[in-house]
C-alpha cells in the first residue's frame, strides 16, 4: 500500500462542503469519483475504497488556494494510471486527474508521502483568510465569488483589540462546535485585521505622448492589484473547529462596525457558550491559504500527539 499526498486548490462556490454526502456536489465526492473512473475501480470497493483524508474540512462555499490530503492506495491500482504514457504512475495520476476533474479544482502535486505523514494529524497550522470589501473600499464584482461586501466602514483598530484576544490557548465554545468526542479547545498563532495598501501592477507612467501640437494623448495611469482596498483577517491555529474562523469574523465585524463592544467580546472569549449572537458570517469571503507540516522526522510523532484530546491548564 502507497500513501500519496495531493496539494490542491478549490473554488468553493459550487461545492456543499468537503466532506463526501450522498446525492450532493462536494470536493471529496467529486475528487474520488474522478479516481475510481480513472483508476477503474467500482465505488464502494471495500478492498479499494481511494477514501482522502484532508487536512481541514471546509464547509458550503469555502475556498482552498492550497488544501492537503492523503490517500492509500495499492501499488497495483496506482500503476493503473500509467496507460501509454511513458512516465512514473505518480506523475501519471497527477496529468490525468487534473484533466479528468472540473475546473473549479485544480491540482496542484501528487506526491509519495514520507513515513509517518498523515494529512489531518501530522500537520502543525492552518492558514485562513478572510477577505471583505467595505465602504472604505472600492466593489469589484469580479470578486464576488471570494470577497464579502458590507455597507459599512471598518474600524480595524477596534477589531485587532478583539481579534488579539484570541491569540493562545483558548475554549472557543462560543464560536465552534466540536466534532463527536472532540473538544473546542484550540491554540491561535496569529489573528490579525489588515486594509491591503493600493499596490500598483501597472505604475504610472513618467511620459506624456503628445502629437506635436501640445495636447495630450495618453497620460500615466496605476492599475492596482485585485485585493487593494480589501480588509483582510488572516489567522493561524494548530486546528479550527468548525465554524470557529467565520464565526470569529462575525463576532469581530459586529465589533468593527459598532454593534458590539469589546467587553462583549471578551466576554464570549470568558465563556465558551454558543448562541445565537456569535453564529458564521457568510461563507465566500473564507480561503484555507496554507498548511504547514514539521520535518519528516517528526510526522509520526506529530500525529500521535494531536490525537489525544486537549484540555486546558
Amino acid at each position: 500500500m502507497t500513501r500519496l499526498r495531493i496539494d490542491l486548490a478549490y473554488d468553493g462556490g459550487g461545492f456543499y462542503g468537503w466532506a463526501t454526502q450522498p446525492h450532493i456536489r462536494t470536493v471529496q465526492g467529486t475528487i474520488e469519483a474522478a479516481l475510481h473512473k480513472l483508476l477503474r475501480v467500482p465505488e464502494h470497493d471495500p478492498d479499494e475504497p481511494l477514501r482522502l483524508v484532508v487536512a481541514g474540512r471546509t464547509d458550503t462555499g469555502v475556498h482552498a488556494s492550497h488544501q492537503v490530503c492523503h490517500l492509500d492506495i495499492d501499488e497495483s491500482t496506482l500503476e493503473r494510471a500509467v496507460g501509454h504514457m511513458k512516465v512514473p504512475a505518480v506523475t501519471a495520476l497527477e496529468h490525468r486527474l487534473q484533466r479528468l476533474l472540473p475546473t473549479d479544482i485544480a491540482i496542484h502535486r501528487v506526491s509519495v508521502a514520507p513515513d509517518g505523514f498523515d494529512a489531518r494529524f501530522s500537520a502543525l497550522e492552518r492558514t485562513y483568510v478572510y477577505r471583505i470589501a467595505d465602504r472604505a473600499s472600492e466593489v469589484d464584482p469580479r470578486l464576488r465569488g471570494c470577497v464579502l461586501h458590507i455597507d459599512d466602514t471598518l474600524d480595524l483598530d477596534a477589531m485587532n483589540r478583539a481579534a488579539a484576544m484570541t491569540l493562545g490557548l483558548h475554549d472557543f465554545g462560543s464560536f465552534a462546535t466540536p466534532n463527536p468526542g472532540g473538544t473546542t479547545i484550540r491554540e491561535v498563532k496569529r489573528a490579525t485585521w489588515t486594509r491591503v495598501p493600493s499596490r500598483p501592477l501597472v505604475p504610472a507612467r513618467d511620459d506624456v505622448a503628445t502629437h506635436g501640437t501640445g495636447d495630450v494623448a495618453t497620460i500615466g495611469y496605476v492599475t492596482p492589484t485585485l485585493e487593494s482596498g480589501l480588509v483582510c483577517f488572516t489567522i493561524v491555529a494548530d486546528a479550527f473547529a468548525r465554524n470557529m474562523v467565520r464565526s470569529l469574523v462575525n463576532a469581530c465585524v459586529a465589533v468593527g462596525i459598532g454593534k458590539r463592544d469589546l467587553d462583549w467580546f471578551a466576554g464570549k472569549m470568558a465563556v465558551p457558550k454558543r448562541e445565537g449572537s456569535t453564529g458564521p458570517i457568510a461563507p465566500q469571503g473564507l480561503t484555507l491559504e496554507h498548511v504547514a507540516y514539521p520535518p519528516d522526522d517528526k510526522l509520526a510523532s506529530r500525529a500521535e500527539a494531536i490525537r489525544a484530546v486537549r484540555t486546558l491548564p
